[in-house]
């Protein structure tokens, strides 16, 4: 018999119903001719799909949740109380403006500082992903059942699949020759970058997904799904935090190995 979620909590269903309004927003975005990029400061991309669907969400928060704080990549805070929303309208951006679908909506809820709630919902891929703290991670193709999500076995980096995300990340950071170190010593990398490499070591097709430069906005809904599937999220030092500009994210088997392969190959 196939294992069945648990009927989510109101929080859950109200992320959800949020990812709903995102991909209803965004998706007839996605190859439009007539999309609408522009850049930020950061020099990143934005385009009005990004923008349409972060302030659908806040809207729907503010009317819905009102007593609830806000963070989005693209208007930024709003707090209110100890319950936070955390929401990058479309994490790949610049896959989303190129065609590519690789992209995604990510819907996060904080309370007292912990993320309990996370959803991925990748409507080009036609697939989600959601947790919530102590009900497992699940995720789905558009017109499957639900499955629970579980990360892999593997014990061994020799054995492990890496997804590194990007090159420049890691040479920005300072981490460009324990990358290479890491390269040498699992068994396949590759970048396959975004909320995507999070969701398949979550699906135990991957075993170790880390990068640089990253933002709350990018993590906060992934750290819950890696959790509750069985792996392990932190930064790039062990710290279990998404705010601290990095991220490392494991089958929880391998993670003391590569935190060590990783300082021992900077220290060197």
């Amino acid at each position: 018999m196939t294992e069945q979620p648990p009927a989510p909590s109101a929080d859950l269903a109200f992320a959800l119903a949020l990812a709903d309004l995102a991909d209803g927003i965004s998706l007839p975005r996605f190859h439009s001719n007539d999309l609408r990029i522009d850049t930020k400061p950061d020099r990143t991309f934005v385009t009005d799909a990004d923008t349409a669907v972060e302030r659908a969400i806040r809207v729907r928060i503010e009317t819905e949740r009102p007593g609830d704080g806000f963070l989005g990549e693209e208007s930024g805070r709003a707090d209110r109380g100890e319950r936070r929303w955390i929401i990058d309208p479309i994490d790949g951006t610049s896959n989303f403006l190129r065609g590519v679908p690789n992209w995604g909506t990510l819907i996060a809820l904080e309370v007292d500082g912990k993320v309990t709630v996370g959803v991925v919902s990748a409507p080009a891929f036609g697939a989600r992903w959601w947790a919530e703290v102590g009900a497992g991670a699940w995720g789905h193709q558009a017109g499957a059942d639900p499955r629970r999500l579980r990360v892999s076995g593997v014990e061994s980096l020799a054995d492990a699949s890496l997804s590194f995300q990007s090159i420049r990340q890691w040479d920005e950071a300072g981490y460009l020759d324990p990358l290479i170190t890491l390269s040498r010593t699992v068994w396949r990398d590759r970048a396959y970058g975004d909320m995507w490499a999070y969701m398949a070591l979550a699906e135990g097709l991957v075993d170790i997904v880390a990068e640089f430069d990253v933002k709350p906005y990018d993590l906060a809904a992934l750290a819950p799904i890696v959790r509750e599937a069985g792996g392990t999220f932190t930064d790039i030092g062990g710290s279990s935090s998404v705010w601290n500009g990095s991220s490392l994210a494991t089958n929880g088997l391998l993670h003391a190995a590569t935190v060590h392969a990783i300082e021992t190959a900077r220290t060197a």
